[in-house]
Protein backbone atom coordinates (compact mmCIF):
# COMPACT_ATOMS: atom_id res chain seq x y z
CA UNK A 1 0.00 0.00 0.00
CA UNK A 2 2.88 2.61 0.67
CA UNK A 3 4.19 1.41 -3.06
CA UNK A 4 0.94 2.24 -4.18
CA UNK A 5 0.92 5.79 -1.37
CA UNK A 6 3.71 7.03 -3.36
CA UNK A 7 2.31 6.31 -7.20
CA UNK A 8 -0.80 8.09 -6.04
CA UNK A 9 0.96 11.01 -3.98
CA UNK A 10 3.30 11.44 -7.51
CA UNK A 11 0.02 12.05 -9.46
CA UNK A 12 -1.64 14.60 -7.02
CA UNK A 13 2.09 16.58 -7.29
CA UNK A 14 2.30 16.99 -10.35
CA UNK A 15 -1.67 17.26 -11.80
CA UNK A 16 -2.95 19.96 -8.87
CA UNK A 17 -3.65 22.37 -11.30
CA UNK A 18 -5.98 20.33 -13.53
CA UNK A 19 -9.08 21.99 -14.55
CA UNK A 20 -11.00 18.96 -13.43
CA UNK A 21 -9.68 19.74 -9.63
CA UNK A 22 -10.16 23.53 -9.58
CA UNK A 23 -13.99 22.61 -7.92
CA UNK A 24 -12.86 19.74 -5.48
CA UNK A 25 -9.07 20.49 -4.40
CA UNK A 26 -8.86 24.12 -2.48
CA UNK A 27 -6.54 25.84 -0.21
CA UNK A 28 -5.03 23.67 2.53
CA UNK A 29 -3.58 24.85 5.88
CA UNK A 30 -1.65 27.66 5.66
CA UNK A 31 1.24 26.39 6.88
CA UNK A 32 1.62 23.70 5.15
CA UNK A 33 1.55 25.19 1.67
CA UNK A 34 -0.29 22.99 -0.37
CA UNK A 35 -3.94 22.55 -1.44
CA UNK A 36 -6.53 19.97 -0.30
CA UNK A 37 -8.31 17.53 -1.44
CA UNK A 38 -12.01 18.75 -0.59
CA UNK A 39 -14.22 16.77 -2.44
CA UNK A 40 -16.52 15.17 0.37
CA UNK A 41 -18.75 17.27 1.77
CA UNK A 42 -19.44 15.58 4.78
CA UNK A 43 -16.39 15.23 5.97
CA UNK A 44 -15.32 19.18 5.47
CA UNK A 45 -18.75 19.83 7.38
CA UNK A 46 -17.97 17.79 9.96
CA UNK A 47 -14.37 18.64 10.88
CA UNK A 48 -13.55 21.92 8.72
CA UNK A 49 -16.76 23.91 7.90
CA UNK A 50 -19.36 23.57 10.34
CA UNK A 51 -16.93 22.30 13.40
CA UNK A 52 -17.54 24.69 15.14
CA UNK A 53 -21.30 24.70 15.44
CA UNK A 54 -21.21 20.61 15.65
CA UNK A 55 -19.09 21.15 18.92
CA UNK A 56 -20.96 23.94 20.57
CA UNK A 57 -24.54 21.99 20.40
CA UNK A 58 -22.50 18.51 21.57
CA UNK A 59 -21.00 20.22 24.37
CA UNK A 60 -24.17 21.90 25.41
CA UNK A 61 -26.14 18.70 25.48
CA UNK A 62 -23.18 17.27 27.23
CA UNK A 63 -23.19 19.71 29.66
CA UNK A 64 -27.47 19.56 30.16
CA UNK A 65 -27.07 15.63 30.32
CA UNK A 66 -24.64 15.92 32.98
CA UNK A 67 -26.34 18.34 35.35
CA UNK A 68 -29.41 16.29 35.20
CA UNK A 69 -27.56 13.02 35.85
CA UNK A 70 -26.47 14.54 39.13
CA UNK A 71 -29.38 16.47 40.17
CA UNK A 72 -32.36 13.98 39.00
CA UNK A 73 -31.24 11.28 36.91
CA UNK A 74 -34.68 9.52 36.77
CA UNK A 75 -35.72 12.90 34.34
CA UNK A 76 -32.61 12.69 32.25
CA UNK A 77 -34.30 10.87 29.13
CA UNK A 78 -36.80 14.00 29.24
CA UNK A 79 -33.93 16.32 29.19
CA UNK A 80 -32.08 14.77 26.41
CA UNK A 81 -35.59 14.98 24.49
CA UNK A 82 -35.99 18.65 25.31
CA UNK A 83 -32.50 19.77 24.78
CA UNK A 84 -32.83 17.99 21.19
CA UNK A 85 -36.16 19.27 20.12
CA UNK A 86 -34.59 22.93 21.27
CA UNK A 87 -31.80 22.40 19.31
CA UNK A 88 -33.54 20.78 16.12
CA UNK A 89 -36.14 23.74 16.22
CA UNK A 90 -32.85 26.26 16.15
CA UNK A 91 -31.21 25.03 13.32
CA UNK A 92 -34.30 23.95 11.32
CA UNK A 93 -37.04 26.14 12.80
CA UNK A 94 -40.34 25.29 13.70
CA UNK A 95 -42.34 23.95 10.93
CA UNK A 96 -39.77 21.14 10.42
CA UNK A 97 -40.15 20.00 14.09
CA UNK A 98 -44.05 19.82 13.04
CA UNK A 99 -43.23 17.75 10.09
CA UNK A 100 -41.13 15.56 12.08
CA UNK A 101 -43.61 15.93 14.76
CA UNK A 102 -46.36 15.04 12.29
CA UNK A 103 -44.31 11.67 10.91
CA UNK A 104 -43.87 10.42 14.38
CA UNK A 105 -47.92 10.76 15.00
CA UNK A 106 -48.63 9.00 11.81
CA UNK A 107 -46.16 6.44 12.66
CA UNK A 108 -47.20 6.05 16.32
CA UNK A 109 -50.94 5.91 15.62
CA UNK A 110 -50.00 3.17 13.11
CA UNK A 111 -48.06 1.15 15.50
CA UNK A 112 -51.00 1.09 17.96
CA UNK A 113 -52.82 -1.56 15.44
CA UNK A 114 -49.84 -4.13 16.25
CA UNK A 115 -49.43 -5.34 12.52
CA UNK A 116 -46.26 -5.65 11.21
CA UNK A 117 -47.03 -5.64 7.46
CA UNK A 118 -48.74 -2.53 8.35
CA UNK A 119 -46.19 -0.71 10.30
CA UNK A 120 -43.48 -1.58 7.85
CA UNK A 121 -45.92 -0.54 4.87
CA UNK A 122 -46.69 2.69 6.28
CA UNK A 123 -42.92 3.49 7.35
CA UNK A 124 -41.32 2.36 4.30
CA UNK A 125 -44.22 4.92 2.01
CA UNK A 126 -42.97 7.48 4.15
CA UNK A 127 -39.34 6.72 3.62
CA UNK A 128 -40.00 6.93 0.11
CA UNK A 129 -41.82 10.51 0.15
CA UNK A 130 -38.53 11.71 0.68
CA UNK A 131 -36.74 9.80 -2.04
CA UNK A 132 -39.13 11.12 -4.79
CA UNK A 133 -40.76 14.13 -6.62
CA UNK A 134 -43.10 16.01 -5.62
CA UNK A 135 -43.21 14.61 -2.38
CA UNK A 136 -39.52 15.89 -1.61
CA UNK A 137 -39.83 19.66 -3.03
CA UNK A 138 -43.12 20.01 -0.66
CA UNK A 139 -41.78 18.79 2.59
CA UNK A 140 -38.81 20.31 1.90
CA UNK A 141 -40.80 23.59 1.60
CA UNK A 142 -41.49 23.96 5.17
CA UNK A 143 -37.68 24.34 5.90
CA UNK A 144 -37.71 28.74 6.00
CA UNK A 145 -34.42 30.08 4.62
CA UNK A 146 -31.53 28.94 2.87
CA UNK A 147 -28.15 27.88 4.34
CA UNK A 148 -25.43 25.22 3.36
CA UNK A 149 -26.39 22.89 5.78
CA UNK A 150 -29.98 22.71 5.00
CA UNK A 151 -30.30 19.64 2.29
CA UNK A 152 -27.95 17.83 4.55
CA UNK A 153 -29.44 18.14 7.47
CA UNK A 154 -33.22 18.03 6.26
CA UNK A 155 -32.64 14.81 4.95
CA UNK A 156 -30.74 13.27 7.57
CA UNK A 157 -32.76 14.45 10.17
CA UNK A 158 -36.16 12.98 7.97
CA UNK A 159 -34.50 9.54 7.46
CA UNK A 160 -33.40 8.83 10.26
CA UNK A 161 -36.40 9.31 12.07
CA UNK A 162 -38.72 7.19 9.92
CA UNK A 163 -36.49 4.59 10.76
CA UNK A 164 -36.57 5.11 14.31
CA UNK A 165 -40.44 5.56 14.29
CA UNK A 166 -40.61 2.10 12.40
CA UNK A 167 -38.26 0.81 14.94
CA UNK A 168 -40.87 1.90 17.73
CA UNK A 169 -43.73 1.02 16.16
CA UNK A 170 -41.97 -2.90 15.42
CA UNK A 171 -41.39 -3.10 18.76
CA UNK A 172 -44.67 -2.06 19.59
CA UNK A 173 -46.36 -4.82 17.51
CA UNK A 174 -43.92 -7.02 19.93
CA UNK A 175 -44.83 -6.04 23.23
CA UNK A 176 -47.67 -7.75 24.26
CA UNK A 177 -48.91 -5.49 27.49
CA UNK A 178 -50.37 -2.23 26.46
CA UNK A 179 -48.83 0.13 24.32
CA UNK A 180 -45.50 2.32 24.70
CA UNK A 181 -46.41 5.84 24.91
CA UNK A 182 -45.85 8.76 22.16
CA UNK A 183 -43.72 10.50 24.53
CA UNK A 184 -40.81 7.51 24.90
CA UNK A 185 -41.15 7.53 20.70
CA UNK A 186 -40.21 11.34 21.24
CA UNK A 187 -37.86 11.19 23.52
CA UNK A 188 -35.92 8.38 21.35
CA UNK A 189 -36.15 10.38 18.16
CA UNK A 190 -35.09 13.48 19.31
CA UNK A 191 -31.99 12.20 20.96
CA UNK A 192 -29.82 14.59 19.28
CA UNK A 193 -26.53 13.12 18.76
CA UNK A 194 -28.52 10.17 17.22
CA UNK A 195 -30.98 12.84 15.31
CA UNK A 196 -29.33 14.32 12.04
CA UNK A 197 -26.33 11.88 11.29
CA UNK A 198 -27.35 8.25 13.31
CA UNK A 199 -26.27 5.81 14.15
CA UNK A 200 -29.80 4.21 14.65
CA UNK A 201 -29.76 2.38 18.01
CA UNK A 202 -33.23 0.17 18.03
CA UNK A 203 -35.46 1.29 20.64
CA UNK A 204 -35.36 -1.83 22.98
CA UNK A 205 -32.10 -1.33 23.46
CA UNK A 206 -32.49 2.87 23.56
CA UNK A 207 -35.45 2.51 25.97
CA UNK A 208 -33.70 0.08 28.46
CA UNK A 209 -30.40 2.13 28.52
CA UNK A 210 -32.17 5.74 28.89
CA UNK A 211 -34.55 4.74 31.50
CA UNK A 212 -32.07 2.50 33.37
CA UNK A 213 -32.22 4.46 37.08
CA UNK A 214 -29.06 2.61 38.15
CA UNK A 215 -26.23 5.06 36.36
CA UNK A 216 -22.66 3.23 37.37
CA UNK A 217 -19.53 2.73 35.05
CA UNK A 218 -16.94 -0.22 35.20
CA UNK A 219 -13.37 0.39 36.04
CA UNK A 220 -11.65 2.37 33.76
CA UNK A 221 -14.76 3.42 31.89
CA UNK A 222 -14.07 7.12 32.12
CA UNK A 223 -10.38 6.27 30.80
CA UNK A 224 -11.65 4.25 27.68
CA UNK A 225 -14.02 7.11 26.43
CA UNK A 226 -10.98 9.38 26.81
CA UNK A 227 -8.83 7.51 24.76
CA UNK A 228 -11.51 7.14 22.14
CA UNK A 229 -12.10 10.59 22.19
CA UNK A 230 -8.57 11.35 21.83
CA UNK A 231 -7.73 8.23 19.52
CA UNK A 232 -10.58 10.17 17.29
CA UNK A 233 -8.92 13.63 17.03
CA UNK A 234 -5.75 12.05 16.12
CA UNK A 235 -7.07 10.34 13.39
CA UNK A 236 -9.16 13.09 12.13
CA UNK A 237 -5.46 14.96 12.18
CA UNK A 238 -3.89 12.01 10.20
CA UNK A 239 -6.95 12.18 7.84
CA UNK A 240 -6.33 15.56 7.27
CA UNK A 241 -2.88 15.54 6.48
CA UNK A 242 -3.43 12.91 4.39
CA UNK A 243 -5.60 14.72 1.80
CA UNK A 244 -3.44 17.44 1.46
CA UNK A 245 -0.90 14.85 -0.33
CA UNK A 246 -2.91 12.30 -1.82
CA UNK A 247 -6.18 13.49 -3.81
CA UNK A 248 -7.74 9.65 -3.20
CA UNK A 249 -11.38 11.30 -3.56
CA UNK A 250 -10.89 13.83 -6.55
CA UNK A 251 -8.94 11.71 -8.61
CA UNK A 252 -11.02 8.96 -9.45
CA UNK A 253 -13.68 11.90 -11.08
CA UNK A 254 -10.84 12.45 -13.65
CA UNK A 255 -11.27 9.30 -15.95
CA UNK A 256 -8.80 11.18 -18.66
CA UNK A 257 -5.94 11.11 -15.72
CA UNK A 258 -7.03 7.31 -14.01
CA UNK A 259 -6.31 5.85 -18.01
CA UNK A 260 -2.62 7.86 -17.57
CA UNK A 261 -1.39 6.04 -14.06
CA UNK A 262 0.13 2.82 -13.20
CA UNK A 263 -1.83 -0.81 -12.30
CA UNK A 264 -0.76 -0.31 -8.65
CA UNK A 265 -1.78 3.40 -8.39
CA UNK A 266 -5.33 2.81 -9.27
CA UNK A 267 -5.90 -0.20 -7.49
CA UNK A 268 -4.65 1.00 -4.48
CA UNK A 269 -6.29 4.17 -5.25
CA UNK A 270 -9.75 1.84 -5.02
CA UNK A 271 -8.34 0.86 -2.15
CA UNK A 272 -7.57 3.43 -0.03
CA UNK A 273 -11.11 5.10 -1.23
CA UNK A 274 -12.69 2.38 1.01
CA UNK A 275 -10.41 2.74 3.49
CA UNK A 276 -10.88 6.74 3.79
CA UNK A 277 -14.92 5.62 3.69
CA UNK A 278 -14.42 3.39 6.65
CA UNK A 279 -12.76 5.52 8.69
CA UNK A 280 -15.10 8.84 7.93
CA UNK A 281 -17.74 6.31 9.15
CA UNK A 282 -15.42 5.09 12.10
CA UNK A 283 -14.53 8.78 13.01
CA UNK A 284 -17.92 10.01 12.98
CA UNK A 285 -19.81 7.67 14.65
CA UNK A 286 -16.77 7.30 17.32
CA UNK A 287 -17.87 10.86 17.60
CA UNK A 288 -21.32 10.93 18.37
CA UNK A 289 -20.49 7.82 20.38
CA UNK A 290 -18.13 8.91 22.77
CA UNK A 291 -20.96 11.51 23.52
CA UNK A 292 -23.52 8.88 23.83
CA UNK A 293 -21.62 6.89 26.22
CA UNK A 294 -21.27 9.54 28.27
CA UNK A 295 -24.60 9.58 28.80
CA UNK A 296 -24.36 5.67 30.15
CA UNK A 297 -25.69 4.67 26.22
CA UNK A 298 -24.49 1.86 24.49
CA UNK A 299 -24.61 3.20 20.94
CA UNK A 300 -23.78 0.51 17.81
CA UNK A 301 -20.40 -0.11 17.94
CA UNK A 302 -18.36 1.55 14.71
CA UNK A 303 -18.47 -0.45 11.34
CA UNK A 304 -16.00 -3.33 11.03
CA UNK A 305 -12.30 -2.09 9.09
CA UNK A 306 -12.19 -3.21 5.36
CA UNK A 307 -9.38 -4.20 5.68
CA UNK A 308 -10.80 -7.43 7.89
CA UNK A 309 -13.31 -7.94 5.05
CA UNK A 310 -13.66 -10.92 2.87
CA UNK A 311 -16.89 -12.20 3.08
CA UNK A 312 -20.08 -10.37 2.31
CA UNK A 313 -22.63 -11.27 5.64
CA UNK A 314 -20.13 -8.90 7.52
CA UNK A 315 -20.01 -6.08 4.99
CA UNK A 316 -21.35 -3.08 5.88
CA UNK A 317 -19.79 0.60 6.89
CA UNK A 318 -23.13 1.44 9.06
CA UNK A 319 -23.44 -1.26 12.28
CA UNK A 320 -26.62 0.49 12.97
CA UNK A 321 -28.25 0.68 9.57
CA UNK A 322 -26.67 -2.79 9.58
CA UNK A 323 -28.23 -3.80 12.98
CA UNK A 324 -32.09 -2.34 12.00
CA UNK A 325 -31.79 -4.24 9.19
CA UNK A 326 -30.93 -7.71 10.85
CA UNK A 327 -32.87 -7.52 13.70
CA UNK A 328 -36.09 -6.42 12.07
CA UNK A 329 -35.87 -7.93 8.16
CA UNK A 330 -32.69 -10.79 7.12
CA UNK A 331 -32.97 -12.65 10.34
CA UNK A 332 -36.70 -12.31 10.36
CA UNK A 333 -37.43 -13.49 7.45
CA UNK A 334 -34.36 -15.69 6.95
CA UNK A 335 -34.68 -17.94 10.30
CA UNK A 336 -31.55 -19.87 11.06
CA UNK A 337 -29.91 -18.83 7.36
CA UNK A 338 -30.09 -22.76 6.32
CA UNK A 339 -32.28 -22.57 3.38
CA UNK A 340 -31.30 -21.16 0.26
CA UNK A 341 -35.18 -20.01 -0.97
CA UNK A 342 -35.28 -18.02 2.76
CA UNK A 343 -31.74 -16.44 2.30
CA UNK A 344 -33.28 -15.20 -0.90
CA UNK A 345 -36.47 -13.80 0.37
CA UNK A 346 -34.49 -12.24 3.37
CA UNK A 347 -31.76 -10.91 1.31
CA UNK A 348 -33.87 -9.47 -1.48
CA UNK A 349 -36.10 -7.05 1.17
CA UNK A 350 -32.95 -6.41 3.01
CA UNK A 351 -31.43 -5.31 0.06
CA UNK A 352 -34.45 -3.64 -1.56
CA UNK A 353 -35.16 -1.78 1.99
CA UNK A 354 -31.03 -0.30 1.87
CA UNK A 355 -31.78 0.52 -2.16
CA UNK A 356 -34.70 2.84 -0.82
CA UNK A 357 -32.81 4.22 2.39
CA UNK A 358 -29.81 5.19 0.07
CA UNK A 359 -31.99 6.54 -2.56
CA UNK A 360 -32.93 4.71 -5.74
CA UNK A 361 -30.82 5.10 -8.93
CA UNK A 362 -28.96 3.01 -11.56
CA UNK A 363 -25.95 2.63 -9.51
CA UNK A 364 -27.50 1.88 -5.84
CA UNK A 365 -29.62 -0.81 -7.82
CA UNK A 366 -26.80 -2.45 -9.33
CA UNK A 367 -24.23 -2.49 -5.93
CA UNK A 368 -27.65 -3.79 -4.43
CA UNK A 369 -28.18 -6.25 -6.73
CA UNK A 370 -24.45 -7.54 -7.07
CA UNK A 371 -24.02 -7.61 -3.07
CA UNK A 372 -27.47 -9.58 -2.76
CA UNK A 373 -25.72 -11.86 -5.43
CA UNK A 374 -22.97 -12.08 -3.49
CA UNK A 375 -24.39 -12.99 -0.06
CA UNK A 376 -26.58 -15.55 -1.88
CA UNK A 377 -23.74 -17.19 -3.36
CA UNK A 378 -21.36 -17.02 -0.37
CA UNK A 379 -24.53 -19.59 1.70
CA UNK A 380 -24.90 -21.41 -2.19
CA UNK A 381 -20.92 -22.15 -2.19
CA UNK A 382 -20.92 -23.16 2.11
CA UNK A 383 -23.44 -25.75 1.25
CA UNK A 384 -22.07 -27.11 -1.97
CA UNK A 385 -18.77 -27.75 -0.29
CA UNK A 386 -20.91 -29.35 2.66
CA UNK A 387 -21.71 -32.08 0.41
CA UNK A 388 -19.66 -35.46 -0.35
CA UNK A 389 -16.73 -35.64 -1.50
CA UNK A 390 -16.28 -32.59 -0.05
CA UNK A 391 -16.92 -32.70 3.37
CA UNK A 392 -14.72 -35.88 3.80
CA UNK A 393 -11.33 -34.03 2.03
CA UNK A 394 -11.63 -31.83 4.38
CA UNK A 395 -12.14 -33.70 7.35
CA UNK A 396 -8.93 -35.83 5.84
CA UNK A 397 -6.43 -32.71 5.53
CA UNK A 398 -5.33 -30.44 8.45
CA UNK A 399 -6.33 -27.38 9.54
CA UNK A 400 -3.90 -25.20 8.38
CA UNK A 401 -4.32 -26.45 5.05
CA UNK A 402 -8.24 -26.07 5.18
CA UNK A 403 -7.91 -22.79 5.90
CA UNK A 404 -5.21 -21.64 2.93
CA UNK A 405 -7.41 -23.53 0.44
CA UNK A 406 -10.23 -21.18 2.00
CA UNK A 407 -7.94 -18.16 2.00
CA UNK A 408 -7.67 -18.77 -1.91
CA UNK A 409 -11.30 -18.80 -2.18
CA UNK A 410 -11.52 -15.38 0.09
CA UNK A 411 -8.77 -13.35 -1.70
CA UNK A 412 -11.12 -13.24 -4.78
CA UNK A 413 -14.08 -12.60 -2.20
CA UNK A 414 -11.94 -9.81 -1.34
CA UNK A 415 -11.55 -7.98 -4.60
CA UNK A 416 -15.38 -8.70 -5.40
CA UNK A 417 -16.55 -6.67 -2.22
CA UNK A 418 -13.90 -3.77 -3.03
CA UNK A 419 -15.00 -3.32 -6.87
CA UNK A 420 -18.48 -3.57 -5.58
CA UNK A 421 -18.32 -1.04 -3.02
CA UNK A 422 -16.16 1.58 -5.06
CA UNK A 423 -19.17 1.13 -7.55
CA UNK A 424 -21.46 2.85 -5.06
CA UNK A 425 -18.52 5.18 -3.83
CA UNK A 426 -17.04 6.11 -6.88
CA UNK A 427 -18.43 5.87 -10.06
CA UNK A 428 -19.49 2.72 -12.71
CA UNK A 429 -16.85 4.15 -15.19
CA UNK A 430 -14.30 4.14 -12.11
CA UNK A 431 -15.39 0.40 -10.69
CA UNK A 432 -15.03 -0.96 -14.74
CA UNK A 433 -11.66 0.69 -15.20
CA UNK A 434 -10.57 -0.73 -11.98
CA UNK A 435 -11.47 -4.17 -13.06
CA UNK A 436 -10.20 -4.18 -16.64
CA UNK A 437 -6.25 -3.38 -15.20
CA UNK A 438 -6.81 -5.56 -12.20
CA UNK A 439 -8.09 -9.08 -14.06
CA UNK A 440 -7.32 -8.27 -17.90
CA UNK A 441 -5.30 -5.63 -18.91
CA UNK A 442 -2.57 -6.36 -16.20
CA UNK A 443 -2.68 -10.35 -16.28
CA UNK A 444 -0.79 -11.64 -15.52
CA UNK A 445 1.93 -9.62 -13.49
CA UNK A 446 -0.86 -7.22 -11.77
CA UNK A 447 -3.07 -9.75 -11.04
CA UNK A 448 -1.10 -12.35 -10.01
CA UNK A 449 1.06 -9.99 -7.42
CA UNK A 450 -2.45 -8.03 -6.11
CA UNK A 451 -3.64 -11.25 -5.26
CA UNK A 452 -0.77 -12.77 -4.10
CA UNK A 453 -0.62 -9.89 -1.35
CA UNK A 454 -4.14 -10.47 -0.76
CA UNK A 455 -3.66 -14.02 -0.12
CA UNK A 456 -1.11 -13.26 2.71
CA UNK A 457 -3.46 -10.25 3.97
CA UNK A 458 -6.49 -12.77 4.10
CA UNK A 459 -4.00 -15.71 6.21
CA UNK A 460 -3.20 -12.62 9.04
CA UNK A 461 -6.84 -12.34 9.36
CA UNK A 462 -7.86 -15.61 9.37
CA UNK A 463 -5.07 -16.44 11.96
CA UNK A 464 -6.06 -13.26 13.89
CA UNK A 465 -9.64 -14.08 14.06
CA UNK A 466 -8.06 -18.14 15.46
CA UNK A 467 -6.04 -16.72 18.11
CA UNK A 468 -9.42 -14.63 19.49
CA UNK A 469 -11.61 -17.84 18.94
CA UNK A 470 -8.41 -19.43 21.14
CA UNK A 471 -8.27 -16.51 23.70
CA UNK A 472 -12.18 -16.71 23.98
CA UNK A 473 -12.56 -20.11 25.14
CA UNK A 474 -10.29 -19.81 27.86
Amino acid sequence: MLWAARWISDVSNSNSNRKTFKTSVQTGWYYSGRKMDAADVEWMMWFSTFREHIIFALSGHVIFAKICTLLAPQYRSLVFMVYGMLAVFTSMGWAYVTLILSHCVLLYSISLVKLRWLCFAAGLTTLATFKMEPFISWQAGFVIGSFELRPLLFYGGCGFTIMRCLSFALENCERKDGNYSILELLKYNFYLPFFYFGPIMTFDKFYIQANNPTLTRKDGEMWNISIQALLNLGVIIIVAVILHFMYILTIPSDMKLLKHISDWALVGLAYLNLVYDWVKAAVMFGVINTVSRLDHLDPPKPPKCITMLYVFSETHFDRGINDFLCNYVYNYLGGKHDNVLDELIASLCTFGITALWLGPSWVVFIWAFLNCFGLNFELWTAKFFTMEPFISIEMAISESMSRRIRAVFNTFNFWTIVLYNVLALNSLEFAKLVAMRLFLKGFPLTTIMVMFVTYCLIQLIKERERRQVTRDRE
